[in-house]
């Protein structure tokens, strides 16, 4: 009898532009969107690595990742559009929270955040199509150069083994 075992798939950069992401309670970037309609993952784990400017990190001293959704491959959560864009926050949002990066200290310094499940965000299911937006309260600017910042997400499908 075989065993199902996890099967992680390569790391894929999104389509994402963070380059001098203002600090704000409702300026955020949203990424291209994630079809799964092919690869069919069960989850997919992000990461994001940002760097702020010099300075000392002030309001939340954090940066949001949150996880859009399409049920139907085609409207999106919220505002979301699907696209490498800007995006206004809406207070309260419907955006799933997936994880927070801490900036706790002075230095231009480069934050990485561990992994975070997009599946969890939906109830352990996988929409149609989905993405990320990052909205950054650090109280500092991210830098403007866009390699100073790195975003990917892995996904996990199961195999039988």
């Amino acid at each position: 009898m075989p065993d199902i075992k996890t099967k992680f798939g390569t790391s894929t950069a999104f389509t994402l532009t963070l380059a001098s992401l203002a600090t704000s309670a409702t300026a955020a970037r949203e990424s291209t969107n994630v079809d799964n309609t092919t690869d069919l993952f069960v989850d997919a784990l992000v990461r994001v690595h940002v760097k702020l400017q010099a300075g000392t990190p002030a309001s939340d001293k954090a940066v949001y990742v949150f996880v859009y959704g399409s049920e139907d491959g085609t409207n999106y959560t919220d505002n979301a559009t699907g696209t490498n864009a800007a995006l206004t926050m809406r207070d309260p949002s419907n955006l799933r929270l997936i994880g927070i990066i801490s900036t706790p200290d002075s230095g231009g310094l480069t934050y990485k955040s561990s992994p975070m499940s997009v599946a969890n965000a939906f109830g352990g299911v996988m929409p149609r199509k989905w993405g990320i937006v990052v909205r950054n309260f650090s109280g500092i600017a991210l830098t403007a150069t866009e390699g100073d910042h790195a975003y990917s997400f892995t996904g996990i499908q199961f195999q039988s083994v």
